[in-house]
Order: C-alpha cells, then sequence, then structure tokens
C-alpha cells in the first residue's frame, strides 16, 4: 500500500484464522462488515479490522479528529514526511506528504464500506465517530463501530435490522452516498495542506477507493470481479445517489443529520484489459484519476499508470 500503488498487493498470504475461509456472499452476522473484515484481517498482514468503538492515545487516532481538530490532520502528514525522508534521503514536499497521507487514511478505511458491499451486499452507515486507526511501518490498524447498513430484500437480517434497497444498482448508489459522506470532511480538512482544488481531491478518493478494493479482491482470490464491479460502480452516468431513475437519493447521514450530497467520484475505474498474450489478470493496467508527484522526489518511483504518462 503505497501512495502511487495502482495493482493489488503482494500475494495472498495464508489466512491467519479460519474465518478466512468464511463463503461470500452469505453473511452469518447482524452485524454488517463483521464477516469481511474478519475475513480480510485474516488474509494480509498489512491491514487489520477490529469492531469495536474508536480508541485514543498508544498511536491511536479517531477519525472524527481530522474534520474537528487541524492538529491532527498536520500530525498525520507529519508521519508520511517522516517516512518520505528515511526512504528517499530527502525532504517531500509539505503537499506531497499531505497527499501521500490523504492516500494512506483514505485507501484502507474506504474498505469499511466497499468490502461489506462486494462480499456481503451490505453498505454500513458509519460516520467519522465510529472509526479509529493506528498507523503501524507496515501496516494499519482500524476500529469500526457498526451500526446500521443499507441491504438487498433478500438478506436474512431484511425489514428487521436493516433497511432495504430493491437491487444492485441501488444499493451500488448507496454506497457511493455512504462512503462520499464519510469522506467529503475529510478531504475539505486536508485541502489547505495538499493546495488542490475539490476535483483533484475526490480524483485522489477515487484512486484509493478503487486501489483499495482492487487489492482486496486480488487477496480473495477475485480481481476480476473486483474490476468489474469497480468499473461498474464508477462508470460514466453509472449510479450516482441523486435520485434519478431506479437510484434511490441518499439517506440520512449516519448520525441522523441531512443527506450527503452525492460524491462527485471520479468517473471510470480506469481498467485496461490484459496486455495481447498476457493470461495473467493481475497484471492489467490501470490509468489513475490523479498524480500522487512521487516524480518530485524519485522519478523512478512514478507508476505506469500516472495521467502525466497514460493522458500525457
Amino acid at each position: 500500500m503505497t501512495a502511487s500503488s495502482t495493482r493489488p498487493g503482494p500475494t495472498p498470504c495464508a489466512p491467519r484464522s479460519a474465518g478466512a475461509h468464511a463463503p461470500a456472499g452469505a453473511p452469518d452476522s447482524p452485524v454488517p462488515g463483521a464477516p469481511s473484515y474478519h475475513r480480510l484481517t485474516g488474509l494480509t498482514p498489512v491491514l487489520s479490522v477490529c469492531c469495536a468503538p474508536p480508541r485514543r492515545g498508544a498511536g491511536w487516532l479517531p477519525a472524527a479528529d481530522l474534520a474537528t481538530r487541524p492538529a491532527a490532520v498536520r500530525e498525520l502528514i507529519a508521519h508520511d514526511a517522516r517516512r518520505g525522508l528515511a526512504r528517499y534521503g530527502q525532504p517531500l514536499r509539505p503537499d506531497v506528504a499531505a497527499g501521500f497521507g490523504l492516500h494512506r487514511f483514505v485507501w484502507p478505511v474506504s474498505l469499511l464500506f466497499t468490502l461489506p458491499w462486494f462480499l456481503e451486499r451490505r453498505v454500513p452507515l458509519l460516520a467519522l465517530g465510529d472509526v479509529s486507526l493506528r498507523r503501524r511501518p507496515e501496516a494499519v490498524e482500524l476500529t469500526v463501530r457498526p451500526g446500521g447498513f443499507v441491504c438487498l430484500p433478500d438478506d436474512p437480517v431484511a425489514g428487521s435490522s436493516a433497511r432495504t434497497v430493491p437491487d444492485g444498482d441501488a444499493l451500488a448508489a448507496e454506497l457511493r452516498c455512504a462512503l462520499g459522506g464519510f469522506l467529503a470532511p475529510v478531504l475539505a480538512a486536508f485541502r489547505p495542506e495538499t493546495r488542490r482544488g475539490p476535483r483533484v481531491l475526490w480524483a485522489m478518493a477515487t484512486d484509493a477507493v478503487a486501489e483499495g478494493l482492487w487489492y482486496a479482491g486480488g487477496l480473495l482470490g477475485e480481481a476480476d470481479r473486483a474490476r468489474a464491479e469497480l468499473s461498474a460502480l464508477l462508470a460514466p452516468g453509472g449510479p450516482s445517489g441523486r435520485g434519478g431513475p431506479g437510484e434511490p437519493a441518499c439517506a440520512p447521514g449516519a448520525d441522523g443529520g441531512p443527506a450527503p450530497a452525492p460524491a462527485p467520484f471520479t468517473p471510470d475505474a480506469g481498467f485496461a484489459p490484459p496486455a495481447p498474450g498476457c493470461d495473467d489478470a493481475s497484471t492489467t493496467d490501470r490509468a489513475r484519476a490523479s498524480c500522487c508527484l512521487v516524480y518530485t522526489v524519485a522519478a523512478e518511483d512514478m507508476c505506469g499508470g500516472c495521467p502525466r504518462v497514460t493522458r500525457g
């Protein structure tokens, strides 16, 4: 998981728990996301998710602090500035460190939404106050306090502890609304530090969301499906939550407040077919919607999917 990652990460390692083999698409818990979080934690050493209240202290950062405490944003960025200096032997530009910090927050946190949608067909309705994270040198730990969620009519708990929508397109629209409403205040908080406008910030978020689920899909042995579903989710004119035909309007926010505005994720997931003669689906190229600016410190680390290359 790097600021310029465009492909799924390392080959899936051996599961750390038997729960890693829970069948996809068959949630066995009324807690939204719990089966997915448990499965992901068992498959990769770089990310762990625990269903628990937000934590503070001992390196833990409540996600809500990023929207309410500018010092928390600067502390997170300082962490990436130190990592950049250690890795490249020279300081990162402040806006580059901020972009790395934003990516490394959105990448794992977005999986709290996208993975339950992908595996369980459930969309958790989370607020910033439900999440905390702790970043270690080679891993990220997350806590999430599950609450309400949206599901399809055939879900085992439909009509009792969850709100339902009629079909997959409507559920995808709910995902965009829920994730967009969660990310919007974080992007606004990072904007002065990244020195980028809303359009570029949402492009950065789109890259992190797509790359996170693509990585998880690779670990799960479902990279093809992850690419296909991300492409549909982010297709131009795809589900937006604007309340058009077959698309429900965004539900009230997780805190009971007004519904979030539909998130302007960048249209098109950016996937291209494998090169001719290549049967390895994991080598599929992806054109990023944004540039992480790593070339400002190490041109050799510039990814092949950078828009400065693919759209130049």
